[in-house]
């Protein structure tokens, strides 16, 4: 508990090169002066060099977090870029350099947790630079960047590292959090990671492909991409199918916290989470999860990618450097249309006996609809045989509006022998699926 000066020393001598002068960042005015900031404008270039952002921006959209007095806003703004510059504050050094430079970046005052690919659009390029160690929830402010971004998202954030860890491990994820002012008497100042646990938490908030760039005695550098790099080879990969891991649908929250597993046959026998590459629509995923089922079959999770519109959107494998895999769909944010529905017929499902089940053969029965909505799934479509729940099993995906879909589902060993009404209800539609008569 309590300050320590010694251990942060740097940043209570930063903030007295700001309170001296006033300007964090230095500018160089359309003049040639130079305007001195607490950081040196060489190292604000070297700075963004960092990072594989292109030196011509034109066409590309850009938002800089975090602006401050806006030198990285106004600096994508030369390359060509269409930006938005936004921090917690109504900055006037900020509006005295969008004056002076005749500016047409787009100011606002915004929390890292009110933005919204709703609220402000997507961006080919995001800085998030000097902000991370700020967030009393990093991970979620981390999330919030991955949404907004469609192609790179350029991190930096002060690491800890062996003259401020204090004995710390540093090989493997850490964050250090700060409940009062112990970070250099600043209470703004709320965690502190390791090199190992910024790429982790960079990784888990949805970005395919984080690579670390550089580190100096006070941060480190991190280019965090939305897509995998181009495939070399042909496909080896089938996928089989795509869920919703919990529920089991294939309907997705993008609100939520919401992952999906999917099996895929591949032959491959040594796969390891860093040689499988899911995507959703356009925008990989790193998998939480790879595991082996059966000779050539596998299954993989990974949360759903962030920033994805309403709709739907394909799911694909790749892996390791081959092209990605045949498609399969989910629906991210569509509500349930329920029209007209109507059923045609119910079966044994191992018999296919119209309206009975032999309880000597199987358990499952088969019901057909015409009229399902798209996006029925085992999650939404619930059944009763009587007053008596039924699971589930399987939703026949979608073809065409007039093609009879399958509803799978399974009776309960404890249910007895005789005669029932089965039903099915979706959204507020019910619907009587057909007699059944239980044998056995």
């Amino acid at each position: 508990m309590g300050s320590q000066p010694a251990r942060f020393e740097h940043v209570s001598e930063f903030r007295s090169r700001l309170e001296s002068g006033g300007w964090w960042h230095s500018f160089e005015l359309p003049d040639g002066t130079l305007l001195p900031g607490a950081n040196a404008l060489e190292a604000q270039r070297e700075r963004l060099n960092r990072f594989p952002i292109p030196q011509d921006l034109h066409g590309k959209r850009a938002l800089d977090i975090g602006t401050w007095d806006g030198w990285f806003a106004f600096e994508l703004e030369r390359r060509g870029a269409d930006v938005m510059a936004v921090d917690v504050i109504d900055n006037p050094r900020f509006r005295e350099m969008h004056r002076i430079y005749n500016s047409r970046v787009d100011y606002r005052q915004l929390d890292v947790y009110d933005l919204t690919p709703a609220r402000v659009g997507q961006f080919d390029v995001v800085l998030f630079m000097g902000v991370f160690y700020h967030l009393k929830h990093p991970l979620l402010g981390l999330e919030r960047v991955c949404a907004l971004t469609t192609d790179i998202a350029a991190v930096d954030s002060f690491v800890l590292q062996e003259i401020y860890a204090e004995g710390a491990a540093l090989n493997r994820p850490l964050l250090e959090f700060f409940e009062n002012d112990e970070f250099g008497g600043q209470t703004d100042n709320w965690v502190a990671p390791n090199v190992p646990c910024l790429l982790a938490m960079c990784r888990t908030a949805g970005f395919a492909r984080v690579e670390f760039l550089d580190i100096n005695k006070y941060s480190a550098s991190v280019s965090c991409h939305r897509k995998w790099e181009p495939a070399t080879q042909e496909s080896t990969s089938t996928l089989l199918t795509v869920m919703q891991h919990a529920n089991y649908g294939i309907n997705f929250d993008s609100t939520k916290d919401d992952y999906l597993t999917c099996g895929f046959r591949d032959p491959r026998e040594d796969l390891k989470i860093a040689d499988v590459k899911p995507s959703v629509g356009p925008y990989g995923v790193i998998p939480i999860s790879v595991l082996l089922r059966a000779e050539g079959l596998w299954d993989c999770t990974f949360r759903l990618a962030p920033g994805l519109g309403a709709g739907w959107h394909d799911v694909q494998i790749r892996v390791r450097d081959r092209a990605a895999s045949n498609a399969k769909r989910i629906a991210v944010d569509l509500p349930l249309r329920v029209g007209a529905i109507t059923p045609m017929g119910l079966t044994d499902g191992i018999t296919w006996a119209e309206n009975q089940l032999d309880r000597t053969r199987g358990k499952s029965i088969s019901a057909w609809f015409i009229g399902l909505p798209e996006n029925a799934d085992r999650a939404n479509v619930r059944a009763w045989i009587d007053d008596v729940p039924l699971a589930v099993e399987w939703v026949e995906e979608f073809a065409s509006p007039e093609a009879k879909r399958q509803v799978n589902m399974r009776v309960p060993e404890f249910v007895a022998a005789g005669q029932y009404t089965v039903r099915v209800e979706i959204g507020t539609s019910k619907i009587t699926a057909g007699t059944l008569t239980i044998l056995g």
